[in-house]
C-alpha cells in the first residue's frame, strides 16, 4: 500500500448525482482538492451515476454549479461512470476467467433466508457461499430459469488492514465480509466494483471521503488486490453535526451549497469556513485559498465530528465582505438590487458599499442596506415625525436646507454645516440628525448622516427637505 515517492498524487471527488452538493460533500471535495494542490498533483471529478432510478441531470448540474461557485476546478473530468460500462464488463469477464469471481444463482429470498439462519446461530448474517467454487466442492445444478449475479470471491480468512489517513490503523476480519455482488442479473456492475475499476484506471493515489464509506473500504481493497492493482491511501472524514449536536439536517445547513450563494455568502468565506470544519493550522482562523493549499496536511485532519456554527460562518463572511474590493462588491449586489426593483446605476454604488459593508454579514444584508440609496423612497412614519420634530427642529432643518444649497457637497463640508446649525440652535447631534434621517431616508437609523447625504446627492436631498 505504500506509494512510491515518485508517484504523482491524484485525488478524486466522486459524488452520486442523486441530489444537490451539500456541505459534507463540499468539504470532502475541498479537502481532496487541497491535498492534490499541496502536493502539485491532480484533482479528478467523477460523477458516479450508475443509480439510474435516482440520478438526474438536474442533480449533476447542481453538483457542477456548486463546484464552480467554490472554485474547485478539477484537473480532469467530469467523468461519468455510465460511459464506462464496457470497461467494467470486460474486467468482470476477466475476473470470472481468473476465478476471482463467480456466478451465483441464489435468489434474494434465498439469501435472506441464509442470513436469518446465521442470525439464529449467532453468526454474522451473510451469504453462505452456496455457489462459491472451491477445490473438491460440488456445486448445485445450474437452474435453467434463473439469471445469475456475479459475486466477488472474497478471502475467507485473515484481515484487511490499512492505515487510514484520518483514523489511523483499521483492521477488518475477512470472515465478516460477504462475497460482494459485483454485477446484477442484467449485467450492470454495482457501486463498489465501479469505484474500484475507476480508481484503478484513473491512477488515484489518495481517497478522501466521508466515514460512511469505511465499511466499503475493505471490500474495495480486496477487489483491487484480486486485480493486482495498486492500492490508494484512504482517509475517512468524520461527519458534520448541526448546532444541536445532531446529524446535520435541512433546518441548519444540510442544503445545497448554492443556497449559501443565494443567501449572500462569498465563495472564499465558505472555503475558509469549510476548511476549518475538521482541519486546522495552528490558531489560524482566516486564511486565503493559497495559504490553505500551502498548509494543508492530512495529519492535521480531525478524528472527531465537527459542528456547524452559522454564527461563526457569518463572522467569517463578514470579514471577507469588509476586506473585499468595493467595485467587486458593487458588481456582486447590482443584479440583486435590480431584482428588487432598485436602480443601482442611479448612485455611486462602490461608494455606497464602502459606507455600508462594515455593517453587513452577507451580500443580502448589503443589498437591503443599499436600497436606502437606490430603492424606492420610504415615507417616514407620522408617529416618528411627531415624536422627533417640533418647531425648533423645523427651524434648524430650514437653516440646514438653506446652507445645503451652497455648501460643497462633500461629507466633510456637510458635517461642518450640520455642526454649525447645531451651534446656532443650541442643539445636540441626535436632535437634528434623527429628523434629517427621517426626512431623507424614512428611518431613524442610518450610517453617519453626513455620509448618507453626500451619497444621496444634493438634488435628491434638497427635494426631500423642501417637500417636508
Amino acid at each position: 500500500m505504500t506509494q512510491s515517492t515518485a508517484t504523482r498524487v491524484r485525488t478524486r471527488f466522486a459524488p452520486s448525482p442523486t441530489g444537490f452538493l451539500h456541505l459534507g460533500g463540499a468539504r470532502t471535495a475541498l479537502y481532496a482538492w487541497a491535498y492534490a494542490k499541496h502536493h502539485q498533483g491532480d484533482f479528478v471529478l467523477r460523477i458516479e451515476d450508475t443509480d439510474l432510478e435516482r440520478s438526474t441531470p438536474e442533480a449533476v448540474q447542481a453538483i457542477l454549479d456548486g463546484m464552480a461557485w467554490l472554485g474547485l476546478t478539477p484537473d480532469e473530468g467530469p467523468f461519468y461512470q455510465m460511459q464506462h460500462m464496457a470497461r467494467y464488463k470486460t474486467v468482470i469477464t476477466q475476473m470470472l476467467a481468473d476465478g476471482t469471481a463467480y456466478h451465483c444463482y441464489s435468489t434474494p429470498e434465498e439469501v435472506n433466508a441464509m442470513r436469518e439462519h446465521a442470525r439464529t446461530l449467532g453468526l454474522k448474517p451473510k451469504y453462505d457461499g452456496t455457489w462459491r467454487p472451491e477445490p473438491g466442492k460440488t456445486l448445485p445444478a445450474v437452474p435453467a430459469d434463473k439469471t445469475p449475479v456475479v459475486r466477488f470471491k472474497n478471502p475467507l480468512s485473515g484481515a484487511t488492514q490499512w492505515h487510514d489517513m484520518v483514523k489511523g490503523p483499521i483492521s477488518i476480519n475477512n470472515e465478516e465480509l460477504d462475497d460482494l455482488i459485483i454485477a446484477r442479473p442484467d449485467g450492470t456492475p454495482t457501486y463498489n466494483f465501479c469505484v474500484v475499476v475507476d480508481d484503478w484506471d484513473m491512477n488515484i493515489t489518495h481517497v478522501l471521503r466521508g466515514d460512511d464509506h469505511v465499511n466499503n473500504t475493505p471490500r474495495q481493497i480486496n477487489i483491487l488486490k484480486a486485480l493486482n492493482a495498486p492500492l490508494p491511501k484512504y482517509g475517512h472524514l468524520p461527519m458534520i453535526l448541526g448546532p444541536d449536536g445532531e446529524k446535520l439536517s435541512k433546518r441548519h445547513g444540510a442544503v445545497s451549497v448554492m443556497a449559501y450563494e443565494q443567501a449572500g455568502y462569498l465563495a472564499e468565506a465558505m472555503i475558509n469556513y469549510l476548511a476549518r470544519l475538521g482541519w486546522s493550522h495552528g490558531d489560524e482562523e482566516i486564511f486565503t485559498r493559497e495559504q490553505l493549499v500551502q498548509w494543508f496536511d492530512a495529519n492535521s485532519l480531525s478524528k472527531s465530528a465537527s459542528q456547524w456554527d452559522p454564527q461563526k460562518l457569518n463572522w467569517v463572511n463578514a470579514h471577507y465582505i469588509k476586506a473585499a474590493d468595493n467595485q467587486w462588491l458593487a458588481d456582486a449586489i447590482s443584479p440583486r438590487l435590480a431584482a428588487l426593483g432598485a436602480d443601482p446605476i442611479k448612485v455611486d454604488l462602490p461608494q455606497v458599499v464602502e459606507l455600508l459593508k462594515d455593517r453587513c454579514e452577507t451580500l443580502v444584508q448589503l443589498t437591503e442596506a443599499s436600497l436606502l440609496f437606490c430603492g424606492a423612497s420610504v415615507a417616514p412614519d407620522p408617529e416618528l415625525l411627531a415624536k422627533h420634530i417640533n418647531d425648533d427642529v423645523r427651524r434648524a432643518v430650514a437653516d440646514f436646507t438653506q446652507g445645503a444649497t451652497v455648501v460643497q457637497w462633500q461629507r466633510q463640508a456637510i458635517g461642518a454645516l450640520i455642526k454649525s446649525v447645531l451651534v446656532q440652535h443650541q442643539m445636540k447631534m441626535p436632535q437634528l440628525a434623527i429628523p434629517l434621517r427621517l426626512i431623507v431616508a424614512g428611518t431613524t437609523q442610518t450610517p453617519a448622516i453626513d455620509a448618507v447625504l453626500e451619497i444621496m446627492g444634493r438634488e435628491t436631498v434638497l427635494e426631500k427637505l423642501r417637500s417636508f
